[in-house]
């Protein structure tokens, strides 16, 4: 319903915009974005010679001194003073992988082992942590949400004791959409909230169960995604409020856990569903104890500045992360996480866009900021960094255009919004959309939480206008069955895989196509005086609101 009343209500936007638009478009900058370039920087930045861009290792230092150079080639201003670099403090901690998670009680023992049939780590900066007898219990999805008259926790007191959760909303396994939000993940379906959650509520320890359909992505993600070094931003009370342990359990290890207890874990499944669902004590307890190595370092975002004409000090900008996973010594064969899709993809349209803006014979009135954010891959921790540290007011910040794998399947018919509906930056790429006669649709895998997923969140949450546009599904000649089926195939084969290489069989074209949309918007925005807003009903609009009308 929010969609549709955002719709009917454009029209007052559109004539707006118009208004405030440029009179002549100059096409020099659109027509700049080639495959060739594309095709170098992909390849350069996904070479072995970049070591999977690592966050604080010698393949960040060759990565951000690439991109360092290619704006410095480029003409561009240092966008941090006399800097083209923002410093991210990080906290590096690596769980030994020896530990084995011991599951105890109705007259049994089980033992589990790190990798295979579970994850664990903690975000606490401390050489050990553990928890010893620690009290399960099981608390549906591990949610609280006043607006959905939702509450696991209800008349739970969970201090000291290890909350077992599903992944995902309720509304996924139902499809109703009364519920949450239907098919569509909202942020409560997040493991990162349900880690949050948990911590607010006193848990010890918080684990989730694993299923690929519910999470969007099979176990091997989470096995390498959270083995090895896992970053963090330095909090000040080194991160002591969060949970002693966080992890994750297959699907497997949990049949096992609640057979156990006596538990059928399908038919909890199903009672999690209800609104008056109550916790269920497991009658098990659970022993784990982590030994870490720890660093602190210091990682970096990078970023550069094309200031504008009339209003320089408002700004436009495009965003894309450059880190990947690195390399895992104990991997057996390849130990390079190239990460060629995820992100060279996404780093190489940046700079791709920001040389197209610099060949326009006339730059436009704002200012266009192009930055390359770190450690996206942990936790989305150089777009917070940024967005809580800002070097340009949010207030003068028009909108975020962020770039997170671009299509290398070629020419689409369309282009995928993540979060349709969620901002009026919508319109802008649907105008411009249609300059190419395509159309702009909503993400068709909405149950995955895309919109939560990448580093334009950590600016919507500081209310400012993010979109992110991310390729069409509906291949000019093979039709959407084709497309959706080679995005499957990434996903199971190559998503935080050492497989993620670069292709020559790729074909970019459709990803200068998006790259020439995204420059039309960005244009646009930075040649009016409007400044959009998200969508009437978003939940980042009260905070918007509330600092634009400060700042008058």
């Amino acid at each position: 319903m929010r969609v549709i009343t955002f719709i009917l209500g454009s029209g007052l936007f559109l004539m707006m915009a118009a208004m405030h638009g440029c009179s002549s478009y100059d096409s020099a900058g659109e027509d700049s974005i080639i495959e060739a370039e594309l095709t170098r920087h992909i390849q350069t930045l996904a070479s072995d010679e970049f070591m999977g861009r690592g966050p604080s290792s010698e393949g960040e230092e060759k990565t951000v001194s690439y991109l360092k150079e290619q704006f410095q080639q480029l003409g561009l201003q240092p966008g941090n003073g006399d800097s083209y670099y923002q410093e991210v403090p990080l906290v590096e901690i690596t769980a030994k992988s020896d530990a084995r998670l011991m599951i105890g009680g109705k007259g049994q023992g089980n033992s589990f082992s790190y990798g295979d049939e579970y994850m664990a780590w903690t975000k606490r900066v401390v050489g050990r942590t553990s928890i010893n007898n620690s009290e399960l219990i099981f608390v549906g999805y591990g949610t609280v949400a006043p607006e959905y008259d939702w509450n696991d926790y209800a008349g739970l007191d969970v201090r000291g004791k290890t909350v077992v959760m599903l992944v995902n909303d309720p509304g996924f396994e139902t499809h109703d959409e009364d519920l949450f939000n239907g098919n569509a993940m909202t942020y409560y379906g997040r493991w990162t909230y349900k880690y949050e959650e948990a911590a607010r509520q006193g848990a010890a320890s918080a684990l989730i169960i694993h299923e690929t359909k519910p999470a969007g992505y099979p176990w091997e993600v989470v096995s390498s995604s959270w083995s090895g070094p896992q970053f963090d931003l330095v909090s000040e009370d080194t991160n002591m409020s969060r949970c002693a342990i966080e992890g994750w359990l297959t699907i497997e290890t949990a049949n096992k856990v609640f057979g156990q207890a006596g538990l059928n874990l399908d038919e909890l499944k199903s009672a999690a569903l209800q609104r008056d669902f109550s916790a269920v004590p497991l009658g098990l307890t659970a022993s784990l104890a982590l030994s870490n190595d720890i660093s602190q370092s210091r990682s970096k975002n990078v970023i550069a500045v094309l200031p504008g004409t009339n209003r320089p000090e408002e700004y436009v900008f495009y965003m894309a992360h450059w880190d990947h996973l690195g390399m895992d010594p104990n991997l057996e064969g390849d130990q390079i996480y190239n990460g060629a899709l995820d992100n060279a993809t996404g780093t190489a349209g940046l700079l791709e866009l920001a040389e197209a803006f610099t060949q326009l014979k006339n730059p436009p009135e704002r200012s266009i900021a192009f930055l390359a954010v770190t450690a996206e891959e942990p936790g989305l921790l150089g777009s917070k960094h940024y967005a809580t540290n800002p070097i340009y007011p949010v207030t003068k910040t028009v909108a975020a255009i962020n770039m997170d794998g671009l299509n290398v399947h070629g020419k689409m018919k369309d282009i995928t919004i993540i979060g349709y509906g969620n901002s009026e930056l919508d319109e802008y790429l649907i105008s411009a959309a249609k300059k190419q006669e395509r159309t702009v649709n909503p993400d068709p895998q909405p149950e995955k939480g895309y919109f939560y997923r990448s580093d334009h969140f950590s600016f919507a949450k500081e209310g400012i206008p993010a979109l992110y546009a991310d390729q069409g599904i509906d291949h000019v000649e093979h039709g959407k069955e084709w497309t959706q089926a080679q995005l499957d195939n990434y996903t199971a084969e190559r998503y935080h895989k050492p497989s993620d290489e670069y292709d020559p069989n790729w074909d970019l074209s459709g990803a200068v196509d998006d790259l020439r949309l995204l420059f039309r918007l960005g244009y646009e925005l930075a040649n009016e005086s409007t400044f959009p807003n998200w969508s009437e009903g978003s939940e980042f609009r009260g905070k918007r609101d509330r600092d634009m009308a400060a700042d008058k």
